[in-house]
């Protein structure tokens, strides 16, 4: 992976990792699948200019059709429906350190469905240190005690949203092609799956009949951008990059995803098992980005 796509994947973690906050944030005017398909929908709409004018949208409706569907469904509708009712329940925190469980998802998977992308000793050993962290951080959370087993909920329905990621991931990989523009496929996967999400909220749940405060609509304005700027971006690596070595840097979401919470949530904050855990983490992003590579 060259320095270039290294510091791309870097700035769409970075960006990816302040949803936690915002999301949050969000979901105290508005209930989650209407937030979400609001979300997706000006996120989509955000990218349109850049999408390599009306050819490229036409090509990616007509030749890539499977995998658009297949793209908005699992990264859109269902892996953000499960996101957004799960971060009701879990402390921002500890969503940011589950999501980071999906490198070794990702891993795993394409390592069964990607002939291109097989498990490496320097995967598994990153994977591993990663993984030990995620457990060090959800043990931090107290499942033993009420307000913990309803977080648990929480970060079993993140781990299935993780999984669905990462069978999006491969479905976008598997889909590359010379007509396959990214931007494209992100900006209508986004709108699709926008649409979806928002029919789903407003017949599920109940709209806010208040007038809606302007800090809401700057994190709603946040939210879209950070999901137009990151999908666009992953996209065009995934194009490239193999899925298991790009997802590597995911391992980075837990740890300024759980920093950002323990700064601007209220009532969070971080123990002795937490930075143990995000250090774990950080040794399992340095070892997979060290150069040594060995075949199982």
């Amino acid at each position: 992976m060259s320095l270039r796509d290294s510091f791309y994947a870097i700035v769409a973690c970075l960006l990816w990792s302040t949803a936690f906050v915002g999301v949050k944030a969000g979901l105290e005017y508005m209930p989650p699948l209407t937030l979400a398909g609001i979300r997706f929908l000006l996120a989509g709409a955000m990218l349109l200019p850049f999408c390599g004018g009306l050819g490229a949208l036409r090509r990616v409706l007509q030749l890539h059709r499977k995998t658009l569907v297949a793209a908005s469904l699992l990264n859109t509708v269902f892996l953000y429906a499960l996101f957004f009712v799960a971060i009701q329940f879990v402390r921002g925190a500890q969503a940011a350190i589950m999501i980071g469980a999906s490198p070794l998802v990702s891993a795993t998977v394409a390592h069964f469905v990607m002939e291109n992308d097989r498990m490496t000793r320097s995967k598994l050993i990153s994977i591993v240190f990663g993984l030990c962290g995620i457990i060090l951080l959800a043990i931090a959370g107290k499942p033993w005690e009420p307000v913990g087993a309803r977080e648990c909920g929480g970060l079993l329905l993140l781990l299935c949203a993780s999984i669905t990621g990462s069978f999006g991931n491969v479905v976008v990989a598997k889909g590359r092609s010379v007509t396959l523009h990214p931007v494209a496929l992100a900006s209508l996967q986004m709108i699709i799956g926008g649409v979806v999400l928002l029919v789903a909220g407003l017949t599920l749940e109940s709209f806010p009949d208040e007038t809606l405060p302007v800090h809401f609509y700057i994190v709603l304005g946040w939210l879209a951008f950070i999901s137009a700027a990151a999908f666009a971006i992953w996209f065009h690596l995934l194009q490239r990059v193999p899925v298991s070595e790009l997802n590597l840097w995911k391992f980075m979401i837990p740890l300024a995803g759980a920093a950002l919470s323990w700064m601007l949530i209220n009532g969070e904050h971080p123990d002795v098992l937490s930075l143990l855990g995000m250090s774990f983490v950080a040794v399992g992003i340095i070892w997979s980005q060290s150069g040594l590579r060995g075949n199982m």
